[in-house]
């Protein structure tokens, strides 16, 4: 997708593409949803909620790692660098990174959600009124084109959140690979992982006390209803969160209360009582790993840093 399409022709694609992945995934052996497509407008507000919680420590601990290292990381970047942000999020973090670099050269938020990179984008504006602001409507885990107005800056890839656990292994493989493609030769990319650590803390992260997670879940039944026009009766579905241990991850599913059937694109879909749809992973990482899938991938990790707990690390990878 391109940053030049019309509102009404991206929608449009959105909801296709929506649609042929529910239908897919639906129609596996086990019922799959991809992750990408719980942040439209309700889903992006309620994760913005879910990062506030006392629970969920991710944001917050890599918000504090990124406070206190941002000058390393500014420093090892070095001067007059263009930010890429895989997936903007509210552009929070980012200003902790272009805040302690020396002349960034322009900031390029990618989303495939637009009502992101339009807080990402206004907030680093207002933050930095001369800086480049290049927003790019994309799915980041695509090959895409970056902005032709970068010239020969340096390239500095952002990719916080532990947004690299919602990837099976092989698919962060192919993310990195595809980083390191589109960044270009002696890029660099801070990368924020969550790390292995106590499976009741992990659980809790995402099966929040007050709910607010569960309703990010099914919330993407209600996306599904509304923009494919499908018939899912969100009250017979409840919220799962689970440790896998042999997989090192958390997942969440949408679990199917009684046996039933829902509509789709013109398809039946039965439902066994108990059945899942799986809608995310969120993998956590030992630190070897860690560094073991950046060397496969065409990086090197040069630099990492954490918490006092070691709940949570910032790496900054080099192109190998």
């Amino acid at each position: 997708m391109s940053h030049a399409l019309a509102p009404s022709r991206r929608q449009t694609d959105q909801r296709a593409a929506l649609l042929a992945d529910a239908l897919a995934g639906l129609a596996a052996p086990r019922k799959t949803l991809p992750c990408k497509w719980l942040y439209d407008p309700e889903g992006s507000r309620l994760f913005g909620e879910i990062t506030r919680l006392p629970e969920y420590y991710p944001t917050r601990t890599e918000m504090r790692i990124l406070a206190e290292r941002a000058p390393e990381i500014a420093a090892a970047a070095g001067p007059r660098a263009a930010v890429i942000e895989f997936g903007s999020g509210d552009g929070k973090k980012v200003l902790l990174l272009l805040r302690a670099m020396a002349a960034p050269a322009a900031y390029v938020p990618v989303d495939i959600a637009p009502e992101w990179l339009e807080e990402a984008g206004g907030r680093v504006r207002e933050a930095f009124p001369g800086l480049a602001v290049l927003p790019v409507v994309a799915d980041f885990t695509a090959s895409f084109a970056l902005p032709r107005g970068l010239g020969r800056a340096p390239r500095l890839g952002f990719f916080p959140g532990s947004t690299i656990g919602n990837f099976a292994p092989e698919e962060a493989l192919g993310f990195l690979q595809r980083a390191r493609a589109t960044l270009g030769a002696g890029a660099r990319l801070v990368l924020g992982a969550d790390l292995v650590k106590d499976t009741a803390r992990l659980v809790a992260a995402y099966d929040d006390k007050a709910g607010v997670t569960a309703r990010f879940n099914l919330n993407l039944l209600a996306r599904l209803n509304r923009d494919c026009g499908a018939d899912f009766d969100l009250s017979a579905f409840r919220h799962q969160a689970l440790w896998n241990a042999a997989a090192s991850r958390i997942e969440m599913h949408l679990v199917s209360q009684r046996a039933q059937s829902v509509h789709l694109g013109g398809q039946r879909i039965a439902f066994a009582a108990g059945e899942t749809i799986h809608t995310e992973s969120s993998a956590k990482y030992r630190e070897d790993d860690l560094r073991a899938l950046a060397a496969r991938s065409g990086w090197r990790a040069a630099r990492s840093w954490t918490d006092a707990e070691r709940l949570f690390s910032v790496w900054l990878l080099e192109a190998a």
